[in-house]
């Protein structure tokens, strides 16, 4: 498939909806608010913030400075650190939530608005309009640089540099494939069905597929079997690729979850799967503590 996209995974859930059953609340105090997205309140998972220090904020950049939810344990430094990349849909409650989980592991966990400059995603509620107007105008170039300013400001507010790694679903799953290519200091990555092939663009020059070699950190991929906008070619022709890549290729792991679609760890939403979710989390949370983290 030809230019695959979180766009394209996410229209093959039901559409998004404006009336209020079809939220969560909204977390203006913190300066988010959640996407609009079709929720399934009986699963949506939140986690208290009990012993953690956790909200809204600001990391500088180069060109300013870009909003992010930080979650640590209250009172801790020298913290191993995870950075958390978004879906589509911004830096939402889910993608709080898991900062607050990953907290409560013992984690110095922070997940940067990678679209502050292009728009607000909260703002939207249909995803091909939101695919247009901000997701498809974000560089890689972009990301990497907030990524990397991100790891800086832990570093120097809590964070331990020398014990970093990163996760990202959806759309943050292909970032976390790029970014593990490109930070020498990075522990470990975890990818949760991103993007694996795709044709090159001006902002998008290299897919997950084109960058093996250059794995300076060992990923692990978690991917649904039933992903109806990853398929199952693209993710063996990434195990071949590992396979004969750099070291940190070679060290890296994809998980396949048979009956799992896309999103299948997305507790708010109808593609939530439960068994696999928990169990390719606890997987994560080994790779990580394996990898020194």
């Amino acid at each position: 498939m030809k230019d695959q996209d979180d766009a394209h995974f996410d229209s093959l859930l039901p559409p998004l909806r404006l009336d209020r059953r079809g939220f969560l609340a909204t977390t203006a105090a913190a300066g988010f608010s959640l996407a609009a997205g079709p929720v399934m309140a009986q699963t949506a998972i939140t986690t208290d913030a009990k012993g953690l220090v956790a909200g809204r904020i600001e990391i500088p950049t180069s060109d300013g400075k870009i909003p992010a939810f930080r979650a640590a344990p209250d009172g801790k430094k020298n913290l191993p650190t995870i950075i958390v990349v978004q879906e589509i849909f911004g830096v939402h409650e889910y993608i709080q939530d898991v900062c607050r989980r990953l907290a409560h592991q013992g984690y110095l966990a922070i997940a940067p608005e990678l679209y502050a400059r292009q728009g607000d995603p909260s703002k939207y509620t249909e995803i091909p309009k939101l695919q247009a107007e901000i997701v498809s105008k974000v560089p890689d170039k972009q990301v990497i640089a907030d990524l990397d300013a991100t790891a800086a400001w832990a570093a120097a507010n809590g964070g331990n540099p020398d014990r970093l790694g990163i996760l990202g679903f959806c759309w943050g799953g292909r970032q976390v494939w790029l970014y593990a290519a490109h930070n020498p200091k990075l522990r470990a990555g975890a990818a949760w069905y991103g993007q694996l092939a795709g044709d090159p663009t001006e902002l998008k020059p290299k897919s997950a597929l084109a960058i093996v070699n250059d794995l300076k950190a060992p990923v692990l991929g978690a991917y649904g079997g039933k992903d109806a906008g990853i398929s199952q070619a693209d993710v063996d022709r990434m195990r071949v690729e590992l396979a004969k890549g750099s070291a940190a290729a070679k060290a890296s792991r994809i998980d396949i979850y048979p009956e799992a679609g896309h999103a299948f760890h997305a507790d708010y939403r109808p593609s939530y799967r439960k068994a696999e979710a928990e169990q390719a989390w606890t997987r994560m949370l080994d790779w990580f503590k394996q990898n020194g983290l």
